[in-house]
């Protein structure tokens, strides 16, 4: 099998297995939950008719969402043995890893695309501009990828999913809120930390900009991400 082939195999097996398991529609039904009371409070308390309540909670939201996501697709095969069983297949880790990620981000699609409905609301209501809109939803993506790669790094390593979800979380966390504690820091240091952080990318692109230094910062973070995933299998071994 190519590694393509490979690839897309992990990756079937990954988005087939959220589906048979409860975690799944627990997790999508909280995420809806959760979106859609603060999205039409906060949108029939000010009468806008935009989704800029709706993309500004949803880096927070991901902070947790993402990890419960992704907790269980490295420990859970560590905690039942099936890992061992997987690296004597005829794949490679960067096929393993890969296969995974995309397994995620597709989950995280499927529970976005729900979502959709609150701009179709909208647009009913009021003259809805759609470019920010489409933006918004790129932007939901690559802050998806890259808090799935972190995940997914969380999950590498250890085989309790809670500490997974906890490492995940924490991380994801803190690449949101940083841009928050800017008024700490010294001036010569903000231009810096500002960057790093993954909600002032998320805001800009959910505005309808799209900058290449924001995609530069969600492919990196990816790339960071897996790559240290990478090592954590290399090391296991």
């Amino acid at each position: 099998m190519t590694a393509v082939a490979n690839t897309a195999h992990i990756f079937r097996r990954e988005f087939m297995h959220y589906f048979v398991t409860p975690i799944a529609y627990i997790v999508i039904a909280i995420f809806l939950i959760l979106t859609g009371w603060f999205f039409f409070s906060t949108f029939f308390l000010y009468s806008q008719a935009d989704l800029r309540n709706f993309y500004s909670l949803l880096p927070i939201i991901f902070s947790f969402i993402i990890p419960m996501i992704t907790m269980r697709l490295f420990s859970e095969e560590y905690n039942v043995g099936s890992y061992e069983t997987l690296v004597t297949m005829p794949v490679t880790d960067r096929d393993i890893i890969l296969g995974k990620f995309f397994a995620a981000l597709a989950f995280i699609a499927v529970m976005l695309l729900p979502t959709i409905g609150y701009a179709i609301s909208v647009s009913f209501l009021g003259e809805l501009d759609w470019g920010p809109v489409v933006g918004g939803y790129i932007g939901a993506l690559l802050l998806g990828a890259a808090f799935s790669a972190v995940g997914l790094f969380s999950s590498a390593l250890t085989k309790n999913q809670i500490i997974a979800f906890i490492i995940g979380m924490i991380i994801c966390f803190s690449l949101t809120m940083i841009d928050k504690i800017l008024f700490f820091l010294p001036e010569s240091m903000l231009g810096f930390f500002q960057f790093i952080g993954a909600d002032y990318h998320f805001g800009n692109v959910s505005r309808g900009i799209l900058d290449t230094r924001d995609t530069l910062y969600f492919v990196s973070i990816v790339f960071v991400a897996l790559y240290g995933t990478f090592l954590v299998l290399q090391e296991k071994k």
